[in-house]
C-alpha cells in the first residue's frame, strides 16, 4: 500500500486541563509526530503489521524533524526534498476532549517538485495495491490536482483512494476514484447542503457515486460511519470509553478499512470503526497498535436494521 501526502507536517499537541483563551495556559502534556492524512495512513498500517509507503515532500529544518520522526517509528518514507519550508500544525487537547487545531498553509511546490513527488510515487506502485491520495493540496496548487493523478495511477493497475476536501474532492470525483473517504462536513461541502441524518448521508454518497466513485466511506465521529458502494449501504458504530483526541482519528479509519477491505465490506467497515475508536483514545497524532483496538468497540449492523436505523440524526458531528 502506498499513501501519498503533498503537504505533510510537524503535528505538536500540547494537553491543558482546560484551555483559557487569553491566559497563561500550563501543559500537563505534550507530544510530536509526524503528520498529514497520507503520513497517519501509512503510520497506522505499519503499527498494525500491514505493509505501507509513505511519499512525501519535505523541506527545510521542520522536513528533517518530520524525516527524523518516522525514521524513529520505522516508517518506510520516500521523500522528495523541495525549497520550502514543512508546515509545523499545532493541536490544543482538552480534558474532555476538546481539541482545537492550528495548521499552517504549507508551502508551495514548484511544477518540478510536485512532478517529482508523483514520479517517485509511480515508481512504488505496484499493480492491484492500493494508492491514497491524502490531505490538503500545496498552497497555490490547482484544485484539480489530485483528479490528474488518479488516472497515472490506475493505468499502472492501482486501486485509489482519495481522502481530501473543498474543490480538490469536487474535483477529484470526475476522475472515478475506486474510493472516496469524506467525514460529514466534507461530504456537505461536496454536495452543497447540510445532512441532518444518515439518510441524507446516503443519498449526498449516491450522489458521489453517480460521478463515478466506487465507494464512498463517511465517517461520522460519534455517529458512527456509512458505506455506499455497488452492493449497497452498510452502517456501523463504535464507541470510544476515554476520548483523548479526535487528530488523526480519521486517518486510522481509513487505515483499518484498507487493511481489511480484501476481507469482505464489513469485516473492512468492522475494522476501521476500531482503529477510529483506538485513535481518539490516545494522545496526540499516536496511531493505535493491535494492543490498542478492541474489536468489539465496533458494531456493523444487520443489513435488515439499516433502514429504521438511517433517519436518527447525526448528533455529535460537525
Amino acid at each position: 500500500m502506498l499513501a501519498i501526502t503533498l503537504n505533510p507536517s510537524l503535528d505538536r499537541t500540547v494537553e491543558v486541563p482546560r484551555l483559557r483563551i487569553g491566559e497563561v495556559n500550563r501543559a500537563t502534556g505534550g507530544h510530536l509526530h509526524p503528520g498529514g492524512k497520507g503520513v497517519n495512513v501509512t503510520r497506522a498500517l505499519l503499527a498494525n503489521g500491514v505493509a505501507a509507503r509513505a511519499v512525501l515532500p519535505v523541506g527545510g529544518s521542520v522536513g528533517s524533524q518530520v524525516v527524523d520522526l518516522l525514521g524513529a517509528e520505522g516508517v518506510d518514507a520516500i521523500t522528495v526534498a523541495i525549497t520550502g519550508q514543512t508546515r509545523s500544525n499545532v493541536t490544543i487537547a482538552e480534558a474532555d476532549g476538546t481539541v482545537t487545531k492550528i495548521n499552517e498553509p504549507g508551502p508551495a511546490l514548484a511544477d518540478h517538485e510536485l512532478d517529482a513527488v508523483v514520479e517517485a510515487a509511480l515508481g512504488a506502485t505496484r499493480p492491484g495495491a492500493w494508492v491514497v491520495l491524502c490531505g490538503s493540496l500545496p498552497a497555490g496548487a490547482p484544485a484539480d490536482t489530485y483528479a490528474r493523478m488518479v488516472p497515472r495511477f490506475v493505468e499502472r493497475g492501482a486501486r485509489v483512494a482519495v481522502d481530501t476536501s473543498g474543490p480538490a474532492l469536487v474535483e477529484a470525483l470526475a476522475a472515478c476514484p475506486a474510493l472516496v473517504k469524506p467525514n460529514a462536513e466534507e461530504l456537505a461541502e461536496a454536495v452543497g447542503r447540510r445532512l441532518r441524518n444518515r439518510s441524507d448521508v446516503v443519498e449526498a454518497a449516491r450522489e458521489l457515486r453517480s460521478a463515478g466513485v466506487g465507494a464512498v466511506l463517511v465517517s461520522l465521529g460519534p455517529a458512527g460511519a456509512v458505506l455506499v458502494d455497488a452492493d449497497g449501504v452498510l452502517v456501523g458504530t463504535s464507541v470510544a470509553i476515554a476520548p483523548r483526541s479526535t487528530v488523526g482519528a480519521g486517518d486510522a479509519f481509513l487505515a483499518g478499512f484498507l487493511s481489511a477491505h480484501d476481507g469482505g465490506r464489513r469485516a473492512a467497515m468492522a475494522a476501521a470503526l476500531a482503529w477510529g475508536a483506538a485513535a481518539v483514545q490516545l494522545p496526540g497524532t499516536q496511531m493505535p497498535g493491535p494492543s490498542d483496538v478492541d474489536p468489539a468497540a465496533a458494531v456493523v449492523l444487520p443489513d435488515n436494521e439499516t433502514d429504521a436505523f438511517l433517519p436518527q440524526p447525526l448528533v455529535g458531528t460537525a
